[in-house]
């Protein structure tokens, strides 16, 4: 009878007052996403002690790793708003059976991805300039990529959970990565002296660990909203579309901001070598902790979104993108301001072993680069909107824009024809990243109009 309860007042959450359930739904998420950022940066601290090529094998694998990250979490962005929306029009029976088609293309996927990985990790290394980093990254990638169905798997399963507004359970299954790969890093690093390869493994072992959280509840214990039992399975041509037609933009999404990141550090290289790589792959990765409640709002506005378009309940549509935003603006420059001030002790952390010269360069990076994160609010939550009304289309387009068209132009324009060197490359990614910004906020305004009046 308890969890029947928990179960309908998740469920209650998504369907009523849009200000509490974007609240209630964030917070966990926000906490999941400062545990997952805060081992990232655990690991680039920790491979920092390893030396500048060490931190720039991980820069250079980080962008396809969000390949690797992009797949899990656009199949699960796409059963999370597929599921919300028959949550929302009260279809249990599709709503089940989307989830374990979701489980399916996990599967699929998870297997061609990692043969194709690893025959293409040593081409796309020479192609994205690693040099003498390419060793160090090859070690750390073909690890990491073998193992590519943990982390889809994750994605996935924290995806069905939170589309059911089960946050908190899909917190704690992302907090179980993130603690123990702090804990592990140090471990397998340096005191099992594996250096880099030490890393991959903590990251791995870390991610199944989570699986068998999420495996227990969902398919031993069975306490979810969600039945996700074989008996509900029943192979619909139609679902499978629904996912993908937010799952592949989605993960385009990832491939796009994957590709961007590539272009950039080899930029970087091109100005001003590897150790610009391993200043912006370090610096990014603190300034991406200011972005956190971004994700965590917009996350949850994905769920709200899709249980109201299935409601049709548009104005609740409206009302809840537009508090969504204002929000994440209001957080967006109390980060700003904060980063601003204190960007030379944030970059201390990396103030030790052979990289503690880079720390002063990261302190610049940060001062530059943290009004990104406007640009990066607008674009969020625009695309989250997009996405939890299954326009994941729209989304992709958008983000083609503003990432692969107008940040690399303008990184090219200022770092390489305007001679401004890496610190061009940053005032490019700035500038592109918030003209595609207002973009994404302009035509999410539009749309939204235009749906309510064809209702009306």
């Amino acid at each position: 009878m308890t969890e029947n309860k928990g179960k309908n007042s998740n469920i209650e959450l998504i369907r009523g007052d849009y200000k509490v359930a974007i609240k209630k739904l964030a917070w966990p998420m926000m906490v999941s996403m400062f545990l997952i950022m805060a081992y990232n940066l655990a690991d680039s601290i920790w491979v920092a002690g390893l030396g500048a090529d060490a931190l720039a094998a991980i820069g250079f694998i980080t962008p396809l790793f969000m390949i690797l990250v992009g797949l899990g979490n656009g199949i699960g962005a796409g059963a999370n708003s597929m599921i919300a929306r028959f949550i929302g029009a009260k279809n249990t029976e599709n709503a089940n059976n989307t989830a374990l088609h979701s489980l399916l293309l996990t599967v699929i996927i998870s297997v061609i991805g990692s043969v194709v990985m690893f025959i293409v990790l040593p081409s796309l290394l020479d192609v994205m300039g690693a040099g003498t980093a390419k060793a160090a990254a090859l070690e750390y990638g073909n690890i990491v990529f073998a193992f590519m169905i943990i982390f889809i798997y994750n994605g996935v399963g924290t995806s069905i959970l939170r589309s059911e507004g089960d946050v908190q359970r899909a917190m704690y299954v992302m907090a179980v990565t993130a603690i123990f790969n702090i804990i592990l890093d140090p471990i397998f690093i340096y005191i099992l002296n594996m250096g880099i390869i030490g890393a991959a493994w903590a990251t791995i072992f870390s991610g199944f660990l989570s699986a068998l959280v999420l495996l227990y509840w969902m398919h031993y214990k069975k306490d979810t909203y969600l039945d996700l039992s074989l008996k509900n399975f029943k192979y619909t041509s139609s679902i499978i579309r629904g996912i993908l037609n937010v799952a592949i933009p989605s993960t385009a999404e990832n491939l796009i901001f994957s590709a961007l990141g590539i272009i950039e550090n080899y930029l970087l290289v091109i100005v001003a070598g590897t150790v610009a790589v391993a200043t912006y792959t370090a610096g990014m990765r603190l300034i991406q902790l200011s972005m956190i409640p971004l994700i965590g709002f917009g996350t949850a506005l994905l769920t709200v979104v899709g249980a109201s378009y299935g409601a049709k309940d548009y104005q609740k549509l409206r009302n809840a993108f537009v508090y969504t935003l204002k929000l994440g603006l209001l957080v967006s420059t109390v980060m700003a301001v904060i980063f601003f001030l204190f960007a030379p002790q944030i970059s201390s952390v990396f103030a030790y072993g052979s990289s503690a010269d880079l720390a002063p360069r990261i302190a610049t990076l940060i001062q530059i680069m943290i009004i990104f994160i406007y640009a990066v609010c607008l674009g969020m939550i625009s695309a989250m909107m997009f996405q939890g009304v299954g326009k994941g289309f729209t989304s992709l387009m958008l983000t083609f824009i503003r990432a692969l068209l107008l940040e690399v132009v303008f990184s090219y324009l200022f770092g390489i024809v305007f001679n401004l060197g890496e610190y061009g490359v940053y005032y490019g990614v700035v500038l592109g990243g918030f003209l595609g910004g207002i973009l994404s906020f302009t035509w999410a305004i539009f749309y939204i109009k235009r749906l309510i009046s064809n209702y009306n």
